[in-house]
């Protein structure tokens, strides 16, 4: 780690990130690479010991491909193996139903992999280093801060430094939303749970499959993560303790329904209380929550980490249109309200596996007891992984509202196919477009000045899609019909052209969304 010795009282920075677990890494590295200057505060000098996320969505890895650091990213990877499934069992882990999961995906990249976050929190800390313009405080634990209108004055245990704006990535505990006196909307679910994390051997007699196993006597779930890794989660029964469920004895006793002793060695564990919340606010003046510090969510769908990746990669585009003073600080409003409601969709849906674990444990209670099975809770969306997991839309914000419907493009994200151009040269879509908006046309445009001035000022590309044979996958069915997909730097689908809206102003009406300053 490149150590920082002048003195930086009152340095200036455009971005200040507080915490630099992976949601703060992410935003310091897309942040820079857009060229601003950002300073990362982290109180731990170590990576995190304890075990948290396991897997990363396709997403994710796209939008690192959109900084060329896609492939880099994938080498610590593993990805969906042949036999892989995930859904729910009964105590005695016979399959109850679920689904095989795929590694295709409308991104380019698996649907879904795995990683070992010890490596994860490593490669993102080393990217972070390649950047100059970021610079790392570890050790350092922001004590303070006030607020102008246009700037976040900060001190640490060691410095002081002022930044455009703040982005709080400092955990479920989070200093600053307290201080900001931000609340909590519950959505439903506390437990405590025991976390553990082990590296498992050819003795192993485990299935490669995430499992919800719906036992009676202690609901607990498994995880095939990455190759030696093995994750099991159990919830602590009324009137057990922490410290008696993290001795090894313990854990081993828990484990030896699944696996030999010989087979495993255990390297992480924790016990987590599994809660389910939102923060009422994710902005207050100039200073933003992420990831934990915004929302909570149970383990079940491995939405917890994503749902804060995806946080920062939406706001961190934004960010460098307004400090570059391309767009209005409005802009930054939407922040709050596309990834709120996103990120509630994904917290409920994650409650309702917790509720439906629980459903099925007590329906097995009954059944053992020659006794009714209880009804089944009345809000329950369908219970699905990996190729059917739920990834809500955007449904406000930054979109054509006017244009969001359930089978259309406008506030998903774009199909990434893959292409090979007419020279011969075979690349992802993403790979022509890199982290800026993009114009996709079937048909030559007749473009008129204002437009083409939109197009200049935002460096956005267009591209028509006639020009590529696709190899793999498709573009959004949109642009079969001879209509315009616009696109955002995240690949959300801001909007299309139809019959009553012209490329020019769906162009147009970007520009006036943005308030593109001249």
């Amino acid at each position: 780690m490149k150590e920082v010795n002048k003195d930086f009282n009152q340095q200036e920075y455009d971005i200040a990130i507080i915490g630099m677990g992976p949601v703060g890494a992410c935003a310091a590295i897309h942040l820079a690479h857009a060229g601003m200057r950002v300073a990362v505060f982290e109180k731990n000098k170590n990576i995190y010991p304890l075990p948290r996320a396991v897997s990363i969505d396709g997403e994710i890895v796209r939008a690192f491909q959109g900084i060329n650091r896609g492939e880099e990213l994938a080498k610590i990877l593993q990805t969906i193996r042949p036999d892989d499934r995930a859904g729910f069992a009964d105590a005695q882990r016979n399959w109850l139903f679920g689904t095989k999961l795929s590694s295709d995906g409308p991104n380019g990249w698996p649907h879904n992999s795995q990683f070992y976050q010890p490596e994860l929190d490593q490669y993102l800390r080393d990217t972070a280093q390649t950047y100059p313009d970021i610079d790392i405080f570890l050790g350092e634990e922001i004590q303070s801060w006030t607020q102008a209108h246009d700037r976040v004055d900060l001190k640490s245990t060691q410095r002081r430094i002022c930044s455009r704006y703040a982005i709080a990535c400092d955990g479920a505990s989070s200093p600053t939303r307290k201080a900001l006196e931000i609340s909590w909307r519950d959505l439903g679910y506390s437990h405590d749970w025991l976390v553990v994390d082990a590296e498992v051997n050819s003795k192993n007699t485990l299935p490669n499959d995430v499992l919800q196993v719906c036992d009676p006597d202690r609901l607990h779930t498994f995880v095939a993560t990455k190759d030696p890794f093995r994750r099991w989660e159990f919830r602590l029964n009324p009137g057990e303790k922490a410290d008696d469920m993290m001795r090894d004895k313990t854990i081993h006793s828990l484990l030896s329904a699944w696996t030999p002793r010989a087979s495993y060695e255990i390297r992480r564990k924790a016990v987590y209380q599994f809660h389910a919340a939102v923060a009422e606010k994710w902005r207050i003046g100039n200073i933003f929550l992420a990831g934990d510090a915004a929302h909570q969510m149970p383990p079940f769908i491995g939405q917890g980490m994503n749902t804060g990746l995806r946080d920062v990669l939406n706001l961190s585009w934004k960010l460098s249109l307004v400090i570059d003073g391309k767009a209005d600080d409005s802009l930054l409003d939407t922040y709050e309200e596309e990834r709120l409601p996103h990120a509630e969709d994904l917290v409920e849906w994650s409650v309702t596996f917790g509720n439906l674990m629980e459903h099925l444990a007590e329906t097995e209670a009954a059944k053992r007891a020659g006794k009714e099975p209880p009804e089944a809770p009345k809000k329950q969306k369908s219970a699905g992984y990996g190729q059917g997991r739920h990834i809500p839309p955007l449904r406000s914000g930054l979109i054509r509202i006017d244009q969001v419907s359930n089978d259309g493009s406008t506030g998903y994200l774009m199909n990434q196919p893959k292409l090979r151009t007419k020279s011969g040269i075979e690349c992802w879509l993403d790979n022509l477009i890199k982290d800026r908006f993009a114009l996709l046309t079937s048909r030559t445009l007749d473009l008129d000045r204002a437009s083409l001035e939109i197009i200049e000022r935002l460096n956005l590309k267009v591209l028509n899609v006639g020009d590529f044979e696709v190899l793999e996958g498709h573009f959004d069915k949109c642009l079969r019909h001879e209509d315009c997909l616009l696109a955002r730097p995240d690949r959300y689908v801001y909007g299309h052209s139809t019959k009553e809206v012209s490329p020019n102003q769906l162009i147009n009406d970007l520009g006036q969304s943005l308030r593109l300053k001249t």
